[in-house]
């Protein structure tokens, strides 16, 4: 290792891996008792990995998780220093613009100088929600959210200095259903996106689109959670291969992959033309698994504060759905008791963890890769 922890710049990952078949890990560490588990078996497996927390798990004043991008930046450094890893990058996980009015891109801008003060190496615009449903044609339909991630994106740039980092944008949580009542991105929607930013001076090395996956937890009609795996892979190949004939360097990132079965990854999806996968749910699950066991009374409580607190939300769900879907909320309420739980409880969550992320970490074909992305380094 090379004794540096600081977080990489996401961008000599994508870069380095372009077109090789193999997806990068992105976690989102909530909890950042899972983080040296993470980091343990990325060295293990000899894997680059992103670390990352989105807006609204992480803002100025903590997000729903409790950490700042300066505390969660603080932590992950001292896991990487623990464990002696170096192939990390430090992610801005959906900076979500959702009204695109001036105040919501001052805003924006603020906690992008937050994450850019903080260390981090790598960041996601996210205005797809951004869709004129008025517009005559895709540029007009898509021209909100192009005009919203440019300016973040110059922004980005200028605050950066000159100093690499990772760019990725997203296109398609909101816009025209199919047939079957979903937002999918088609091939000409990402085309049309990617080439309007770069022609705006905006170059992403990853593009999250809408193919069918959902964020965190799934649930049958009768609250038990199952496996999840509504990822349209043939959309999903329809638009990398577009862009790809369009002549662009950027490729997929895979949003939604908690609960999608280890062996489906590994044997249809299409690795390299997804080229990052974020998984977040997964490791805050193995937490309250851990927890129900080694700290029970801390988890009943975590269970009826979320039960209390949601079920309004959703009287129509069981106890089970409403606790895998809101208990991420209860992180920031009950931190202190969190992170003081014994340290059987966290070996415990770290060797969990640890052989999760080995398993992942097969299944996206990403061993050996961060011997690649050393090679490509040396060679700047």
């Amino acid at each position: 290792m090379s004794g540096n922890y600081e977080p990489l710049p996401s961008s000599y990952f994508f870069n380095a891996l372009l077109d090789r078949e193999t997806i990068i890990l992105a976690t989102n560490t909530r909890i950042t008792l899972v983080t040296k588990g993470i980091l343990r078996a990325a060295k293990e497996m000899d894997a680059p990995v992103i670390l990352e927390l989105a807006r609204s798990e992480s803002d100025l004043s903590g997000g729903y998780t409790g950490l700042t991008p300066a505390e969660l930046s603080r932590r992950s450094r001292e896991a990487a220093a623990e464990v002696d890893y170096d192939m990390w990058a430090l992610h801005a996980d959906h900076i979500g613009i959702k009204k695109g009015t001036p105040e919501d891109i001052e805003a924006t801008k603020e906690l992008v100088s937050g994450q850019i003060d903080a260390g981090f190496t790598s960041f996601a615009i996210d205005a797809s929600h951004l869709f004129n449903f008025q517009g005559g044609n895709l540029r007009e339909e898509l021209a909100d959210n192009i005009n919203a991630t440019t300016e973040i994106a110059h922004y980005i740039e200028e605050k950066m200095a000159g100093k690499e980092y990772g760019l990725e944008v997203e296109v398609g949580e909101i816009g025209r259903e199919d047939e079957h009542g979903r937002v999918l991105t088609r091939p000409e929607e990402a085309v049309t996106f990617i080439q309007a930013l770069n022609e705006n001076g905006v170059y992403p090395h990853v593009l999250a689109i809408a193919n069918g996956s959902a964020h965190g937890n799934a649930y049958d009609s009768a609250g038990h959670l199952i496996e999840d795996i509504s990822i349209d892979v043939e959309q999903t190949i329809a638009v990398a291969d577009a862009l790809k004939k369009s002549g662009s360097n950027v490729r997929i990132a895979q949003h939604g992959i908690t609960g999608t079965p280890p062996e489906l990854i590994y044997e249809r999806f299409p690795h390299g033309a997804i080229l990052k996968g974020n998984v977040a749910t997964y490791f805050q699950n193995i937490v309250w698994d851990i927890f129900r066991i080694f700290e029970p009374e801390l988890f009943w409580d975590i269970w009826n504060w979320t039960i209390k607190t949601y079920r309004e939300k959703a009287p129509d769900k069981s106890e089970n759905e409403i606790f895998g879907k809101f208990s991420k909320f209860a992180i920031g309420e009950f931190f202190d008791r969190i992170y003081a739980v014994n340290n059987n409880t966290k070996v415990a969550i770290d060797a969990r963890v640890y052989a999760e992320t080995i398993i992942l970490l097969k299944a996206f074909k990403a061993e050996g890769t961060a011997k690649i992305v050393r090679e490509y380094i040396s060679s700047l």
